[in-house]
């Protein structure tokens, strides 16, 4: 082997663009911390550590995650091997007992003789040759600093606060309405009225519900600079309606009188597919966000695509960082693979492993290699995190950030098939035509 890569991270990204690489003949110098240093969140030596839970989600193809799993395969994934041999009962869901998982996926890389490992801990991207970052949502200390170098220092984010994000299509238009505070600008905004008995309502499930344990890592910075919308609500009826859901400046066209309160949504995607709930961080359990917040008025059946979450979380601002090929606009050298991009969610962070590895092949071996279709989830995915957006947030596998059909179907299940397939058709076409 002559052509060598260096990657920093033996997580789910680092570890799939380990293996596809080393298949394709390429030399892989492999960095990973552990056992000599842990983040706050790692307990065990082994590569592709799971954290927070040992499900892989959906597995049937006309679901966000069972698409993404489908075009993963196709990309010639190795996790999804290791997910086989660790596999445990769950359903339609593709779950893994965490130890065989971590431990399969170690000997798997281990067993490489291109995969030379290095069980060290770096705290500096290198300055040449071809390098994937691929540290995770943890990265911390003289690393995050590197990168922070690297990136202009604003545009590394260490703690994720987000809303939930719910589909454009779901939403209820007898009730929302769009309108901006007192008609200035464009109707940039939709809102989501409340009368006097519905917010009180509301406010009284919001004070009850119950919230998410937080891990040890989270409970330091969960509070700095973001008040989460329960928290909110327990310091009195009013103070939420004197914060973001105050109805100043609007009028609900309805009745043609101001709201007692109001949810505004803001757009998530140029498409206005996808909303989020501005100003609602929180720190309630999914459970209960569906429950509570679908009592917000236009909400009843709103189909929330994520979640609200609050935890110490590394990202890049990778719109204004990172080129459709993952890598530094600045530093073309350097590519960034995972949660650290803002591609939430285990097998989203192995996908945009595979996905920067076979960039990082044309590269070395001077090809082009586009990002894959925009109606793939991984074409979408990547679109998402490196279009123009001014409140990034990471993202996950789901159906409403793909481009619609050109003929539309009423029915969910049968309109999610006809995306799938579609999706699946072009990704075989990319993934035979960049090899």
């Amino acid at each position: 082997m002559s052509e060598k890569i260096t990657i920093l991270g033996a997580g789910l990204a680092g570890c799939e663009a380990a293996l596809w690489l080393e298949s394709q003949g390429v030399e892989v110098e492999l960095y990973e911390q552990k056992p000599v240093h842990f983040s706050p969140a790692h307990k065990k030596a082994g590569f592709a550590e799971l954290i927070c839970s040992n499900s892989l989600k959906a597995e049937r193809l006309d679901s966000a995650s069972g698409l993404l799993k489908a075009e993963m395969r196709l990309m010639g994934s190795s996790l999804l091997q290791a997910a086989e041999t660790a596999r445990v009962a769950a359903g339609g869901a593709l779950a893994v007992d965490r130890d065989l998982f971590s431990e399969e996926v170690t000997r798997m890389v281990e067993s490489r003789p291109g995969i030379h490992l290095h069980r060290q801990e770096v705290t500096q991207v290198p300055g040449e040759g071809l390098t994937l970052v691929a540290t995770g949502p943890l990265t911390e200390g003289g690393l995050a600093g590197s990168i922070s170098e690297l990136t202009g220092g604003d545009h590394l984010s260490f703690f994720d606060a987000v809303a939930p994000i719910v589909t454009a299509e779901s939403l209820d238009r007898e009730k929302v309405f769009a309108a901006s505070r007192y008609g200035r600008g464009e109707a940039d905004y939709l809102n989501c009225p409340f009368n006097k008995e519905e917010y009180e309502a509301f406010h009284a499930a919001l004070v009850g519900a119950e919230r998410a344990e937080l891990h040890e890592v989270d409970k330091l910075t969960v509070y700095e600079g973001c008040m989460p919308i329960e928290v909110m609500a327990g310091r009195g009826a009013d103070t939420m309606r004197f914060g973001p859901l105050r109805p100043v400046g609007l009028t609900d066209p309805r009745t043609g009188h101001r709201p007692w309160a109001n949810v505004q949504l803001r757009s998530e995607n140029k498409e206005n597919t996808l909303y989020n709930l501005v100003g609602f961080q929180t720190n309630l359990k999914w459970g209960e966000q569906k429950r509570v917040f679908s009592m917000i008025p236009g909400l009843e059946n709103a189909e929330f695509v994520r979640y609200g979450v609050m935890h110490r979380n590394t990202f890049l601002d990778s719109p204004r960082l990172l080129l459709p090929t993952l890598n530094l606009r600045q530093h073309p050298h350097i590519y960034f693979a995972g949660q650290i991009t803002g591609f939430e969610g285990y097998m989203e962070s192995a996908a945009c492993g595979l996905l920067a590895a076979r960039a990082m092949l044309a590269a070395l071996r001077g090809k082009a290699c586009p990002p894959p279709p925009e109606d793939t989830m991984c074409g979408a995915l990547i679109r998402y995190i490196t279009a123009e957006n001014k409140n990034f947030q990471p993202m996950g596998a789901n159906m409403g950030i793909l481009p619609p059909l050109a003929e539309p179907v009423r029915d969910k299940r049968q309109r999610y098939m006809a995306l799938a397939e579609r999706a699946v058709a072009s990704m075989k076409g990319w993934a035979e035509s960049t090899l």
